[in-house]
């Protein structure tokens, strides 16, 4: 995808929109500015230092109780600013319409 297409997906906040980051285990989070989002990625300025946390795979809290969030992958660090990915759920096996009897 070119970064023209990829720029008229996103909604851009012009002051930023207050979230959090936090590691998938609990142990850690870190406020952030949302900047950019869309149905596939975001944009994000980090307030507070990242070193030595596992950006692998973490949460992306998007309201302060923690109940709206989205499971994410970082793709790109550029001093405080982040871009993440969001991690679609893997798809669960159907059971068996009929069961053997």
């Amino acid at each position: 995808m070119n970064e023209e297409k990829k720029a008229q997906e996103r909604v851009t906040f012009g002051r930023g929109h207050d979230v959090c980051i936090m590691g998938i285990d609990g142990t850690w989070r870190r406020g952030c500015l949302l900047n950019a989002i869309s149905d596939n990625d975001a944009a994000l300025t980090v307030e507070g230092s990242i070193q030595g946390l596992n950006l692998k795979e973490f949460f992306l809290l998007l309201s302060s109780t923690g109940l709206a969030y989205r499971r994410c992958e970082l793709v790109r660090v550029n001093g405080t600013e982040m871009d993440i990915q969001f991690l679609k759920a893997k798809a669960r096996k159907k059971k068996a319409a009929s069961s053997p009897q």
